[in-house]
């Protein structure tokens, strides 16, 4: 059971859109949010051609590698096998970052400055004097 775990590659929980290209090197996408807590979204790109009869929406996905060049596409009791050479798998992970470094304040000095540049841009006047200023 342990090697099954370890050849899971993504898990999504909820709606998943599978888009198909004919152009490109990815011929398969599946967008979603993931199976983990945070819910983030996922993307996985596959390098190879798209199945034929895989649908354009599918529920909680689970994607295995099952050996070189091929993977499982498993969701709501049906399989799909994809033919690929690689996987891009690509996770949205702002929300996290923001939360485990919060943005620095700026400092007083600058908040001021940039308030007045942008009260002095609201007029030609004031435009005028900060290209003046600027040169």
């Amino acid at each position: 059971m342990p090697e099954r775990e370890l050849t899971i590659l993504a898990r999504f929980s909820g709606a998943v859109t599978c888009v198909r290209s004919s152009r490109g090197p990815l011929g398969l996408m599946l967008a979603g949010r993931t199976a983990d807590p945070s819910g983030e979204e996922m993307q996985v790109a596959f390098a190879g051609a798209a199945s034929g009869d895989l649908p354009a929406r599918l529920e909680d996905v689970v994607i295995e590698r099952r050996g070189p060049g091929e993977f499982l596409v498993a969701s709501a009791g049906r399989a799909w096998t994809i033919g690929a050479r690689s996987v891009h798998v690509h996770r949205e992970v702002a929300a996290a970052f923001y939360r485990a470094i919060p943005p620095r304040p700026a400092p007083l000095r600058r908040r001021m400055l940039y308030g007045l540049m942008l009260r002095l841009a609201r007029s030609r006047a004031g435009i005028s004097l900060l290209r003046a200023l600027r040169r």
